[in-house]
């Protein structure tokens, strides 16, 4: 429970000088040490120990990252995709083509395929990433990933393929 406190200048109402002894040593922070902790430790007075014990007082610390560098991403394994497989095609995000499925996970909130698990199928996926490891695993069940990393660093290759031709020229 809150305790409503008076405040000390409320009490002080007709006093001279408000407990501070002369009137000139009231004004500005000159006659506390300085505003806030400013003062503290300086001149070893009382209040050094106190923040003694608080580690990591001064100074700054650490460093704060740029929102816009990070990615989140929504990740689903191979093991999942194989669970979910009925729920993709009732959803009409997968088709069955002859003996394999194709899986557009961009349709989804999905945006990164992960290797853990297997598949036991054939099945082409496009997705905005994938792992190595999950890249791998679906070219062994004889299906395909298409990313859309893959295309932006062919993009990046062939823009450096170009400006290393007319470096030679």
């Amino acid at each position: 429970m809150t305790v409503l406190k008076r405040k000390k200048s409320s009490r002080m109402r007709g006093s001279h000088t408000h407990g501070t002894g002369g009137k000139k040593k009231a004004r500005g922070a000159g006659n506390k040490g300085g505003r806030g902790n400013a003062g503290s430790g300086k001149r070893a007075d009382a209040k050094r120990p106190s923040f003694w014990a608080i580690k990591n007082f001064e100074g700054k610390h650490g460093f704060k990252r740029k929102p816009s560098l990070r990615v989140n991403y929504c990740t689903i394994n191979l093991n999942e995709i194989e669970s979910m497989l009925p729920t993709f095609l009732a959803e009409g995000v997968a088709k069955k083509e002859g003996n394999s499925y194709s899986l557009d996970l961009s349709k989804t909130k999905y945006t990164k395929l992960l290797g853990k698990g297997n598949i036991s199928f054939a099945i082409n996926i496009n997705v905005d990433s994938a792992s190595q490891k999950a890249i791998e695993k679906i070219k062994i069940a004889k299906g395909s990933v298409k990313t859309i990393e893959t295309k932006v660093s062919a993009k990046n290759s062939d823009s450096q393929k170009d400006s290393s031709d007319e470096d030679l020229d």
